[in-house]
């Protein structure tokens, strides 16, 4: 499959209109989520396995009780690629439809 190359500033930041509350730091596409509680913080990450295992491309993301904190970098290009956009849509579609 080929892959997205790196996206500039400009394409993040336009990107990053249609993604809220995403943020770039530390050079990855960021967002931390918080869900009532645990179950649903675990319920979220299971059911979002599902469409990143169809996308090949897995986030570096970490779960404290109520919090899902997420990261997304291609790092087969040493940035953010269209990729890590499309997975962060993705979990956003998730995230909207456990609420």
């Amino acid at each position: 499959m080929p892959h997205d190359g790196k996206l500039s500033d400009e394409e993040i930041a336009t990107a990053l209109e249609t993604l809220p509350g995403w943020e770039v730091r530390a050079g990855k596409l960021h967002k931390e989520y918080r869900f009532p509680d645990f179950a649903h913080a675990m319920g979220f990450m299971v059911t979002s396995a599902f469409a990143i295992e169809a996308m090949n491309h897995h986030p570096e993301w970490f779960n404290v009780y109520n919090r899902v904190t997420v990261e997304l970098i291609s790092h087969d290009v040493g940035g953010i690629t269209q990729r890590d956009v499309r997975l962060a849509g993705k979990l956003e579609e998730t995230a909207k439809r456990m609420s």
